[in-house]
């Protein structure tokens, strides 16, 4: 790996040096498994209710973390294991291989509680587990060998497709290619990138997903950015290595209904449209750093007084109405969320797969939804005032990590927005879905 320097414990690294930076671990401990004491005594993968409580008991634990989370630039050791422990990061993973393969809304709802604790930490939650419900989908033999590896293994990805390059060849493909945004990508050992294959004897390209083991590629590490500056999301780099047929899927092939992953995972998780449904994983945490938000806002606003008139600030009726406003925001966005993982689960369950309106619909909704989420920090924000702005002050940092999420492409409104509208005027959706 083309990395300057390495550590086996950055976290203390980085508090004795007093630098902000984090030196990851030797490519050799990314993916070791992590002990799981918790999953172990009750003998099986816990359920949503036992997930819920784990998930509530981490918020206070992260909330102290979140300053050091953003200095390390990637999620600390303590919180990689806490997530390990509880079994958060297999909450969508198939029970065939001990995850809990809970509901679709599941992701959503737990993602937003660890959310009200630390963005960053939601963020990386987000993306590796939804890749263990994503590896539910490709062919048999690409789970076993990661799952058969170890349960815990974790997968990032990168699945920003124009930026990667394949060529069909025996028994595989040849990936080149250098891709942003690889979110928690430190403790990987695996990764799912993006690429538009060539098949030069047939003369047809597609884009394709495909599993790279840590070994096939290098992390670059380029994070250093203002919002969810804890996800780790550097750029990773791959220089013509081999893939073979089974660690690649084509895009198209995970739009809803059956798909290489069915003879084995043939719940109605594994068959709904990934591509469409996205989107809500990582909304969800624009969700939990609003509902964190709200209730930051609500614990601090009893008891503060107005510098200049001395009066309790809850008395001030323009306060009430700010929180009132941006409690509905949220509670909207979340209901619209999971409206919709319902309605594609019910879909999916009754044997049909959504179409393309519907598909679009879930796009142009999650992108909505984030932003609802935002719209709803930006008014606790303006109402907290010039306290707002000291770095003491949590609202700045959801400030700064719900914005951060709203760049992502599946939660950016003018391109789902756009989308949407031309799918339902009969255009392309210049986009799978």
């Amino acid at each position: 790996m083309m990395i300057a320097a390495a550590q086996t414990n950055g976290d203390t690294a980085s508090r004795v040096s007093g630098r902000a930076g984090f030196l990851p671990p030797p490519a050799e401990t990314r993916g070791a498994k992590m002990p799981d004491p918790t999953r172990q005594s009750q003998g099986g993968p816990p359920d949503f209710a036992e997930l819920l409580a784990r998930a509530e008991a981490l918020v206070p634990v992260l909330r102290e973390r979140a300053g050091r989370t953003e200095e390390l630039r990637r999620l600390p050791d303590d919180t990689l294991e806490d997530l390990h422990r509880t079994g958060l990061f297999r909450i969508l993973q198939p029970r065939r291989v001990g995850g809990s393969e809970l509901p679709f809304r599941s992701i959503v709802e737990l993602v937003a509680v660890i959310g009200r604790g630390c963005g960053s930490t939601a963020w990386v939650l987000a993306n590796l587990a939804a890749h263990h419900w994503l590896l539910g989908m490709w062919p048999k033999e690409a789970q076993d060998e990661i799952w058969g590896e170890s349960p815990d293994n974790l997968i990032g990805s990168a699945l920003i497709f124009p930026r990667g390059r394949a060529r069909r060849v025996e028994g595989g493909y040849r990936v080149s290619g250098r891709w942003p945004f690889s979110s928690g990508v430190d403790p990987c050992a695996w990764n799912l990138v993006g690429a538009i294959a060539q098949d030069e004897e047939a003369g047809v390209s597609q884009p394709r997903m495909f599993l790279l083991p840590a070994s096939d590629y290098t992390i670059i590490d380029t994070w250093h950015v203002i919002g969810l500056a804890g996800t780790g999301s550097k750029d990773i780099a791959a220089e013509d290595v081999f893939v073979p047929d089974y660690r690649s899927v084509a895009s198209d092939q995970l739009t809803g209904g059956p798909n290489p992953g069915s003879q084995v995972n043939p719940a109605v998780l594994y068959q709904l449209p990934a591509i469409s449904l996205f989107a809500f994983c990582i909304a969800g945490v624009s969700l939990g750093i609003a509902q964190g938000a709200l209730e930051y806002f609500a614990e601090t606003t009893r008891t503060r007084t107005s510098y200049y008139t001395g009066r309790n600030l809850a008395d001030f009726v323009t306060l009430q109405v700010h929180l009132a406003e941006a409690a509905a925001i949220a509670d909207s966005a979340q209901a619209v969320m999971l409206s919709d993982c319902e309605e594609a689960t019910r879909l999916v369950a009754a044997g049909t797969v959504p179409s393309l309106v519907q598909r679009a619909r879930y796009r142009r909704d999650g992108a909505y939804a984030a932003t609802l989420c935002t719209r709803a920090v930006d008014v606790l924000f303006h109402a907290t005032g010039g306290g707002a702005i000291y770095a003491r002050n949590p609202l700045q940092r959801a400030f700064r990590d719900v914005h951060a999420a709203n760049a992502h492409y599946v939660l950016n409104w003018d391109i789902n927005g756009a989308m949407y509208g031309r799918v339902v005027l009969g255009l392309s959706a210049d986009a799978t879905l």
